[in-house]
């Protein structure tokens, strides 16, 4: 079984994590920090991550590291490329990046750029973030990127090109499912592209399982009641974080792998290798959505 007890020194580490003013990026967060990393809170909120610093720095313990903050919407890509630019005027290297923010279910919304909300967040903005770090990445002799996905990714057999902008009408659950499948898309492709280049940088992806976190915030009080009914318990957020955690630091993972919890149906436990749905893996599609991200997102690996 493992946990973050396991998690070796992270000492000199530098680490942006997006979405860590709550829920499983709180989390991972302060478990970096407490193993002597530098954390970057990744944040809209600036209130919100100001709050979480403090909080992190009361569990500070002898090898605590260090806590910074840099403002980002990820519904807006200008946004992704002013963090980047703020982050590479104050760091020479990036060694963990943590696409974690993300959206569930909201009501129909779409990106300062047109994109449908969940999309736009929960992939697009991961892609470009990831991209534009990348010369950042390189830098570091062991770097890695890990993406947040979900068990949701089954669900979907592609990414509808035609619909990103609901050009087709809106599905709050199908549009969920689609933006997961497309993290796990680029967490596999990214790692093909790394392995052309010989670049020392893993990619990677996790999912928390079913956790007790703010994502469920915009289900109907019916909706998440009756998941509650098939779930039962939610895992706390602690417990949530381990998947994204191992990926990150665990020496063992495999790159272009995906973590989640080991209980059944990987909504419970703690981490283990999860399922890769075919349309997941497989290189056109994923090179598909490579192609279209980067006319997209105006950005080159």
């Amino acid at each position: 079984m493992w946990t973050s007890k396991n998690i070796a020194d992270q000492s000199g580490k530098i680490v942006i994590i997006t979405g860590a003013n709550s829920g499983i990026g709180f989390e991972m967060a302060k478990t970096f920090y407490n193993a002597g990393a530098e954390v970057i809170v990744a944040s809209r909120d600036e209130e919100k991550a100001k709050s979480a610093i403090i909080e992190i720095e009361r569990s500070k313990l002898v090898n605590s590291g260090k806590l910074g903050f840099i403002p980002i919407d990820l519904s807006s890509l200008d946004s992704v490329r002013s963090f980047t630019e703020a982050f590479m005027s104050s760091y020479d290297h990036l060694d963990v990046l943590i696409n974690n923010a993300g959206v569930m279910v909201p009501p129909q919304t779409k990106t300062k750029d047109g994109f449908e909300l969940q999309f736009g967040v929960n992939y697009l903005a991961n892609f470009a973030l990831t991209v534009r770090l990348y010369p950042m990445l390189v830098k570091s002799d062991s770097a890695r990127v890990v993406t947040l996905s979900s068990g949701a990714h089954k669900y979907a057999t592609d990414v509808d090109f035609d619909n990103l902008r609901l050009e087709k009408g809106y599905d709050a659950f199908r549009e969920y499912a689609i933006s997961k499948l497309a993290d796990l898309q680029f967490v596999i492709e990214l790692q093909r592209r790394i392995d052309k280049q010989g670049d020392k940088v893993i990619s990677v992806g996790a999912h928390p399982g079913v956790t007790n976190t703010a994502l469920a915030r915009n289900m109907d009080k019916i909706s998440y009641e009756a998941a509650l009914a098939k779930f039962g318990e939610l895992m706390p957020a602690w417990q949530g974080a381990l998947p994204a955690l191992y990926a990150a630091t665990f020496a063992d993972v495999i790159p272009g792998g995906y973590y989640g919890p080991d209980g059944t149906d990987e909504l419970k436990g703690y981490p283990a290798a999860a399922f890769i749905s075919p349309q997941a893996s497989d290189p056109v599609k994923g090179g598909a959505l490579w192609a279209f991200s980067e006319q997209a997102a105006k950005v080159v690996l």
